[in-house]
């Protein structure tokens, strides 16, 4: 019987152990519930990964559920990218997709059932005076001169609400806890309020819409979730899920549990800044592959299974601490390395003139697909007169520890010949533009009897090559914690994106978008969602070392 992996343990894990032996459970529903008003970044993931994977393991559900109710900042293309998010990810929630707003009407019900048991009432202070008697941290709040109307006389006033009699901002409906509470969320927290918007699943239906605090925990207790996950800043809120649950009637009481959220080096992960990013086109959309939102990721050319991976490493706890940028990208690495084929690209070309080779001939040679893995199988290139090596890659004279080309010392082309620089030709600043060599025929798949050549370069035909861009990312600020910056748009890196123009293997003209390979000496790549065979881009995923760390050295 083949060996199964460790299940991982954490606390929240724990937990779940605790309950399902003492019978306080029998079965684990856990619940993704995103609000639909921007992409899915990197902190969602750690959510998902979490969520869907305890339902996984212990053979119980996840809902995806939408927290729809603040229909100014949603739409329909926010939804129907998250649920893709999350399929890509691996990931296939419970039944089907469901909304706060499917609630609508029973949280309405709940709300009025508050208000006839006096724990809630409709307040018509203006917002500032809603703030300006709350209090503060060290001061207890002060009740609102609305505080004691009539449950009669509050459900009239909130019918009116709902029937939009009562203009924006002036009421709201407010639960009755406890204005001298050391806690924030328990003096009186608004519930309902006003707002006449369009709702991108309940149309114009409503004119009043519940808030997040009141509505998630019905929603939870509604679809019968067991461990509701959330992360650290909601912890004291926990008072007020707990409170509303057990003050309205309703059978289940589910539980509230918090982790602490991702935070990752020279990245933000707050909707807010990551829609500040977009709207001030500091990126170039939800989906560039410097953000660190899924689909951005997705383009730049990451798997499902290394960001499943990395959420596995960086584990579950209670304690903030800031993840290392180098950890997720050793998560990439680790899998191309595995089984990413190899190709060969120029990104800085200057061109080989072999002048003994014959002018219209082209070899077609075998090259491997990976090195270690002969089940890839290999593919055929084009050797012709002339190729493209990288500029880097020849220099006219340079001391012993430089492998590679010069006038008086050769190298092999990777999987073809030996070649012998003989000349240069050069621009008008004195930059070598082309080199002329003569090669060695004697030399396909074997060493040369003389002229011993020591170094392997990457190169591209000339003819059959086909020219591309390439998009190099990088950390997109230069503070690894720009969110701590007073002004954090200000520490973005001028060099997050270097595009430079170079040469592919031919057939790499027909790969299909987001196909990853490995550029033999140059890094990760992947093809570009809007690549073309007319123009062929392609976005460079992680370099083939980590070259941050040498710079922290």
């Amino acid at each position: 019987m083949a060996e199964t992996a460790p299940r991982p343990t954490n606390f929240i894990r724990q937990i779940i152990d605790k309950d399902l032996a003492s019978g306080l459970h029998t079965k684990v529903a856990t619940r993704f519930p995103p609000e639909p008003n921007g992409y899915l970044h990197m902190g969602h993931a750690k959510s998902i990964c979490l969520n869907f994977g305890i339902a996984e393991d212990y053979q119980g559900t996840c809902n995806l559920r939408f927290d729809d109710t603040n229909p100014e900042k949603e739409n329909i293309d926010f939804v129907n990218s998250i649920k893709h998010d999350v399929h890509w990810l691996g990931f296939e929630w419970n039944g089907d997709v469901r909304y706060s707003s499917d609630y609508f009407d029973r949280l309405y019900a709940y709300a009025c059932e508050l208000i006839e048991k006096g724990l809630a009432y409709v307040d018509f202070s203006s917002p500032e005076q809603v703030r300006e008697l709350r209090g503060t941290l060290t001061e207890p709040g002060q009740n609102s001169p609305y505080r004691d109307t009539a449950p009669e006389e509050n459900l009239a006033h909130f019918e009116k609400m709902k029937a939009g009699e009562y203009k924006e901002g002036t009421c709201s409906l407010r639960a009755k806890i406890d204005m001298a509470s050391p806690f924030m969320c328990m003096r009186d927290p608004v519930i309902y309020r006003v707002k006449f918007a369009h709702h991108h699943q309940t149309g114009d239906k409503w004119c009043i819409y519940p808030m997040y605090d009141f509505t998630h925990c019905i929603s939870d207790a509604i679809e019968g979730i067991t461990h509701s996950l959330c992360t650290l800043e909601f912890q004291d809120n926990r008072r007020l899920y707990d409170w509303v649950i057990e003050n309205i009637s309703i059978d289940c009481t589910p539980r509230q549990y918090e982790f602490s959220r991702l935070n990752l080096e020279y990245t933000v992960l707050s909707k807010r800044k990551l829609i500040l990013l977009v709207d001030e086109k500091h990126v170039n959309g939800w989906d560039d592959p410097r953000m660190p939102t899924i689909a951005g990721i997705r383009r730049r050319g990451y798997t499902p299974a290394s960001i499943r991976e990395f959420c596995k490493r960086i584990g579950v706890t209670k304690m903030d601490n800031m993840v290392e940028m180098s950890m997720l990208e050793a998560c990439i690495r680790d899998e191309l390395n595995q089984n990413a084929p190899r190709r060969m690209a120029v990104l800085d070309p200057i061109k080989v003139v072999i002048e003994n080779y014959p002018d219209d001939k082209i070899e077609w040679l075998d090259a491997p697909n990976h090195p270690n893995d002969e089940n890839m199988g290999a593919r055929k290139i084009p050797m012709t007169r002339e190729v493209y090596i990288e500029a880097e890659d020849f220099r006219e004279s340079a001391n012993k520890k430089f492998k590679r080309m010069t006038l008086d010392k050769g190298v092999r082309l990777r999987n073809s010949y030996c070649i012998y620089a003989d000349r240069v030709e050069k621009d008008a600043e004195g930059n070598v533009t082309t080199v002329y060599c003569h090669y060695d025929p004697d030399t396909l798949g074997k060493d040369p009897v003389e002229n011993k050549v020591k170094g392997v370069i990457h190169w591209v035909s000339a003819s059959e090559g086909k020219p591309a861009r390439f998009n190099l990312y990088d950390r997109l600020f230069t503070h690894p914690n720009p969110a701590a910056q007073e002004d954090f748009a200000a520490t973005i890196n001028p060099e997050s994106l270097i595009m430079v123009n170079g040469f592919v293997e031919p057939e790499l003209s027909k790969g299909e978008a987001l196909e990853r390979f490995q550029f033999e000496r140059t890094g990760y790549f992947c093809i570009d969602t809007e690549s073309s065979q007319e123009k062929l881009v392609f976005n460079r995923t992680v370099e083939l070392r980590d070259t941050w760390a040498k710079i922290g050295d």
